[in-house]
């Protein structure tokens, strides 16, 4: 039996579990999947810890994305280029990190039909979810730029009272969070820049509509996302390509609210 599993800091909203299990279901493999919890200072122990208890592989989430890249032996082209990492498999020894968080935002722009070519897509956060965001914007031929508390004269960012003087922003994409259970009242912007918004989509997905989704006038969250990411690891852990029937997961997890 392989073993999987999810390494960040505060896991007890994560469906991730839930998603995977779903995937070893319908795709008829032997595996388990564990949420692991550990601290920033425990991060590269705990690389050596599940290589050493037989783990074929783990997710990352928030905060570690970036942090985990200096304890990898190896980091995929695709990923290193993006600066994050979601996704490591042990290959021969050796710890190999990917992004598969690029093709999972890629498969929810495909999903919900959204546009990006030639518009300026504004994302919320600096975070690792943010690199990856960015590069499928990029690579659906949007213009990415960051809204940041501090923008220091990067290039492409601004912060939020910039945000607010923008008269009409056609996608919005929130990467922080800001929202996410069990703080479900926060909300990264204020209502008037809300109301701004054509198109917004925020990775998070617990809850299912957080107070931003509610408060514009389009809006998805991101389960579609991270089932699409959930997917493209486990091919990744497989080294096949997977057609798994994305509804089937969505039903399983909303059973599990």
């Amino acid at each position: 039996m392989k073993k999987f599993g999810l390494l960040g800091e505060k896991l007890g909203h994560s469906y991730s579990k839930i998603i995977h299990n779903c995937i070893f279901e319908l795709e008829n493999i032997d595996a388990t999947y564990e949420l692991i919890e550990c601290s920033k200072d425990e991060l590269s122990k705990y690389i050596e810890l599940l290589k050493s208890e037989k783990y074929n592989g783990f997710n990352v989430t928030i905060p570690y994305k970036k942090e985990i890249m200096k304890y990898l032996d190896e980091i995929s082209t695709e990923a290193l280029k993006i600066g994050s990492v979601n996704t490591v498999a042990f290959c021969n020894g050796k710890a190999v990190g990917y992004n598969t968080d690029y093709y999972g935002f890629l498969e929810t722009l495909n999903y919900y039909n959204i546009d990006c070519s030639g518009k300026d897509c504004y994302i919320l956060g600096t975070g690792g979810a943010s690199l990856a965001v960015k590069a499928a914007i990029t690579t659906s031929g949007g213009n990415p730029i960051y809204v940041s508390r501090n923008k220091d004269n990067k290039e492409n960012t601004i912060d939020y009272n910039d945000l607010e003087k923008i008269e009409e922003i056609d996608i919005l994409i929130n990467t922080t969070p800001v929202g996410m259970y069990p703080n479900v009242d926060d909300m990264p912007i204020n209502i008037n820049i809300c109301k701004k918004v054509k198109v917004c989509v925020d990775i998070i997905f617990n809850p299912k509509k957080t107070k931003l989704l509610d408060n514009v006038e389009v809006g998805y969250n991101g389960l579609y996302m991270l089932i699409g990411q959930a997917v493209k690891a486990e091919e990744i852990w497989h080294n096949k390509k997977m057609n798994v029937d994305y509804l089937k997961i969505e039903k399983e997890v909303a059973s599990n609210e």
